[in-house]
């Protein structure tokens, strides 16, 4: 083993660019995934504390590979020894300023909702991580992919669907839930009715919209039919009566990296099945 880690370490600088960093971190599961497919071996430091939580990490089986921080917070990220850390937009303000402070390079990602988010952001990943080539291999690899299921679902009429889940809220434009609508033969009502980004239920009014499925998140274990026959507006719907309730794993639901691809495919078999015989 220790022969190993040795031939990965003296191979390290062949595989990156001059002056790019050999330990990285990552403080995000949506970076997480992006890091553990464009790294080089050898090139990460750590992922995020809830890589290896398969509620919320949809590659939390390849992340147990990896050390893992605690909490995500500066302190528990500069025990690490970091040069380039990944953060998002949403990472507590605090935890980015301390991480200036200590001087430490950071790439902050703020752009998650289409699939033109994910190729823009591994470039940028990439690019700070001396790996450009890998990153545009993996481009071409999910645009290929896209294009598949495209021509499966050619001539699919849009099924007509709804975001659900505990809270009374759901997802219009401009949210990660349309672009996988976008892509997996599916029509987001709430989007056609105006809603923009994750908004309310509108309690009565969704009574009056034509929703073929509603869309939930779900784990093992979870039956959320169960569940939304207690939650008003959903047990009146239709599309409930009629049991057409389709639950994705929670971690693809609310996915913003590359198993995105995976999402769109699951959706798209539910809901098209025909297409995949």
């Amino acid at each position: 083993m220790r022969r190993i880690l040795l031939v990965l370490l003296l191979a390290l600088p062949a595989l990156l660019g001059a002056g790019s960093p050999a330990r990285v971190v990552s403080q995000t599961v949506g970076t997480d995934d992006l890091l553990m497919a464009i790294a080089a071996p050898g090139q990460i430091a750590a992922l995020s504390h809830l890589a290896r939580d398969a509620r919320y990490s949809p590659a939390a089986r390849q992340a147990g590979r990896f050390p893992c921080l605690r909490t995500g917070e500066a302190e528990d990220i500069l025990r690490f020894r970091p040069d380039l850390v990944l953060v998002a937009s949403y990472t507590q303000a605090e935890t980015v300023a301390l991480l200036r402070r200590a001087k430490v390079q950071l790439l902050v990602v703020d752009r998650f909702d289409s699939l033109e988010d994910l190729f823009a952001n591994a470039r940028r990943i990439g690019q700070a991580m001396g790996r450009q080539e890998r990153a545009e291999q993996l481009i071409r690899e999910w645009r290929d992919r896209v294009e598949a299921l495209e021509r499966r679902l050619r001539g699919c009429k849009p099924v007509r669907v709804l975001a659900v889940g505990f809270y009374p809220f759901t997802a219009g434009s401009g949210t990660t839930f349309q672009d996988l609508c976008d892509h997996a033969g599916a029509l987001n009502v709430a989007a056609v009715a105006g809603l923009k980004g994750h908004a309310p239920t509108p309690n009565e009014k969704v009574l009056s919209w034509q929703v073929d499925v509603l869309v939930a998140p779900g784990e093992a274990g979870l039956d959320m039919q169960a569940k939304l026959k207690d939650l008003p507006p959903y047990k009146f719907m239709t599309a409930f009566r009629r049991g057409r309730v389709v639950q994705l794993p929670g971690a693809l639901m609310a996915t913003t990296s590359q198993a995105r691809l995976d999402a769109y495919e699951w959706l798209a078999r539910s809901l098209h099945p025909e297409a995949f015989k």
